[in-house]
């Protein structure tokens, strides 16, 4: 069973583990969209991970359990939800997994509970320090699983860095704004930024859940590269086909406007415009040491960042999210004009 299969981790990890043979539940909150699901025989249930008894239901027959599912930041949310989701749906699952006898549970956890690696690559020992409410809650998550697995229960955790790859529109605003050549550089572009593609994050989430060695451990799952901001912008840019990034601003102005507009914007529920968490992209520090994983798992991450770039960009363009390519616009424009 699969929490939040219908997401985009969530399903990229569904259509794997069906793909190996496995019947594969998916557990989705009321209301979602289910058909592909359903079209590739990936059996569909509602339900809240807040409810102990959808949970529950969600579990029932079934004998691994990933559990994907989490809520994001997303304005308008209070505080105490993403600690019932992240935290108490993971304990409501946890519990339900154990009544169940369920063989394995692989619980998704975030690289962000590390804040910013003052001295990298950090590994899985590395220091707590979350951001915000949302890391507060996945490592409230995580120390909550490793506690049943202290408690006996078979439970393997995973902390993916940031996730990329097609089906994923976390990395579009960037990718927009070097096309458009509106891209700043806020600070001096050099701390590093290890993001996973989503095939390399699959095969390392599946190995959590098929390898004896990864129960009563943590891993980290990043990318095999691990690019300074700027070479990470520059290599985009290129694959653009734009020039290089080249605006850059100071921190401080742009972190002070940053508090402004969420003391703005929060407490009436609006999405501020600027958040300090984005001046935080510009200025953390994500490098992480995957070693432990692909010692003691087999996780091998293969998707180079050029090659998981330009097969993003190529997504984003065929959903119409990013403008074509130049040769590609100009074609156009000789047959509509021919």
């Amino acid at each position: 069973m699969v929490t939040g299969a219908n997401g985009v981790t969530g399903s990229y990890v569904a259509k794997a583990l069906q793909r190996a043979g496995h019947q594969v539940r998916g557990m989705v909150r009321p209301g979602r969209a289910t058909a592909e699901m359903e079209a590739l025989g990936i059996e569909a249930v509602e339900g809240e991970l807040t409810s102990a008894s959808d949970v529950e239901r969600a579990v029932r027959g079934c004998d691994q359990i990933y559990h994907i599912a989490a809520v994001f930041r997303t304005a308008g949310h209070p505080d105490s939800y993403y600690t019932d989701v992240n935290v108490g749906g993971t304990i409501h699952l946890l519990e339900a997994a154990r009544k169940a006898g369920c063989e394995r549970v692989v619980h998704c956890s975030t690289g962000g509970v590390h804040g910013h690696i003052a001295v990298g690559p950090a590994n899985e020992e590395y220091r707590f320090a979350p951001d915000d409410v949302y890391q507060r809650s996945k490592l409230e998550g995580e120390l909550a699983a490793v506690a049943a697995s202290r408690r006996g229960q078979p439970v393997a955790i995973f902390r993916p860095g940031p996730i990329y790859g097609e089906g994923d529109l976390r990395f579009l605003k960037l990718f927009r704004t070097i096309q458009k050549r509106q891209f700043a550089m806020i600070g001096n572009g050099r701390p590093h930024l290890q993001m996973v593609h989503l095939d390399d994050l699959t095969q390392g989430i599946l190995c959590c859940g098929s390898r004896p060695e990864a129960l009563g451990q943590v891993f980290l799952l990043a990318g095999p590269e691990a690019p300074t901001l700027n070479e990470l912008t520059k290599l985009i840019a290129a694959e653009l086909q734009v020039g290089p990034p080249f605006i850059r601003i100071p921190v401080w102005p742009v972190y002070t406007a940053g508090w402004l507009c969420e003391m703005l914007c929060v407490p009436f529920g609006i999405d501020p415009p600027l958040h300090r968490r984005r001046v935080g992209f510009f200025t953390h520090n994500r490098e992480f040491d995957i070693s432990k994983a692909r010692r003691m798992i087999g996780y091998d991450p293969k998707v180079s960042l050029r090659e998981g770039i330009r097969r993003t960009i190529a997504w984003y363009r065929t959903q119409g999210l990013l403008a074509p390519a130049p040769a590609d616009r100009r074609a156009a424009e000789e047959a509509s004009t021919g």
